[in-house]
């Protein structure tokens, strides 16, 4: 059985309908073992969930909704007051998801209100779930609204960079590994990190599209900036990738004819082991996916020169207004030193006089 969702409440945002007064959304994140996405809820949304817990279950959750107050301070014009229901309604999540009693997160409420797939029974012979086979079904769907809004983007981007130094930290432990043991957990501990940030990457890719469509959001600057962050992600995604590809299956050998003795030293000449991409492949097909990786690194080097250029476009830039600023400060110096002087012939004719 999948461990419980991990679920926090990091951030909130303000909605401001065309002909409404505007509410507050909680930006509710998920994170499972093999996916994280971000669902976006008012209060009142909550406020359904309880009761149709109650409904399903014939019992309240364990913990209460934070009270609604009419006669307090509405959140979107009260940060204090934001703070507190967030940190209330963090702690009700919290209270269905992480103890053992599954009454309440088992009912089809918590799933569809989190984003959830249906709880599925269908499992292979090793136990893992049709869902923990394809991890990617309905999460970028999911997390597209969330990645629609400039605060809850950086929340998933924060996420990406989580998923990819976690990615990194497993290959490194998978590389210098002895054990086989140990090799394959860290290889699959990369490979499910990998799978979370690819699937990140796609979903911060479309919340940009839909940000600059609607133009009225972000800049075209910070539109910019984001992108430039995204490519930088995926640069380090792709490298991750080809590192676990270099490796097999079971986080052994690499793909290039040297591998690890039992006593942790490198052998030449060994036989490759097979993996998922290159099994149905000969010896030709071998050669043609190494000249992909190959091409595909290229590409992302020349998309990182290109970032690297316009940053030097616009330190250049940044260097010729400072130049121009200084010029115009020495002139008004030189005007203020004139200045000065007939102010100072100026007051020995007035003693005089």
């Amino acid at each position: 059985m999948a461990p419980p969702a991990e679920i926090s409440i990091p951030t909130t945002s303000i909605s401001t309908p065309p002909n409404g007064k505007p509410f507050t959304l909680y930006n509710i994140t998920i994170r499972r073992p093999l996916r994280t996405h971000v669902v976006q809820k008012r209060y009142s949304e909550f406020e359904a969930l309880h009761k149709a817990l109650h409904s399903l279950v014939g019992a309240y959750p364990p913990e209460p909704l934070p009270e609604k107050s009419w006669w307090r301070t509405s959140t979107a014009n009260s940060p204090e007051r934001t703070e507190e229901r967030r940190a209330g309604l963090e702690k009700y999540l919290r209270a269905i998801a992480e103890p053992p009693d599954r009454r309440w997160r088992d009912t089809p409420a918590w799933r569809a209100f989190l984003g959830l797939p249906a709880q599925s029974t269908t499992q292979s012979a090793s136990g893992i779930s049709v869902e923990g086979r394809i991890p990617a079904i309905g999460l970028r769907e999911a997390n597209l609204a969330a990645a629609s809004d400039p605060g809850t983007w950086l929340d998933l981007h924060r996420e990406l960079k989580t998923s990819l130094h976690e990615a990194r930290v497993a290959l490194g432990r998978r590389d210098g590994a002895v054990e086989n043991s140990a090799r394959v957990e860290a290889g699959s501990a990369a490979k499910r990190a990998l799978i979370k940030a690819g699937n990140l990457i796609g979903s911060l890719s479309d919340g940009l599209r839909v940000m600059k469509e609607e133009g009225n959001k972000l800049g075209e600057g910070e539109l910019r900036r984001r992108r430039d962050l995204l490519a930088a992600a995926r640069g380090i995604a792709s490298a991750s990738e080809r590192a676990a590809l270099m490796g097999n299956s079971d986080g052994g050998p690499s793909s290039i004819g040297i591998v690890r003795s039992s006593m942790g030293r490198r052998v030449l000449g060994a036989p490759l082991p097979e993996t998922e991409r290159t099994r149905e492949l000969d010896n030709e097909g071998v050669l043609q996916l190494q000249r992909d990786t190959m091409s595909e690194q290229d590409q992302e080097v020349e998309a990182l020169a290109k970032i690297i250029r316009r940053q030097k476009e616009m330190g250049l830039a940044i260097n010729d207004e400072v130049n121009r600023h200084i010029d115009m400060l020495n002139r008004l110096n030189d005007d203020v030193d004139v200045v000065g002087r007939k102010l100072g012939v100026a007051k020995d004719r007035v003693k005089r006089l």
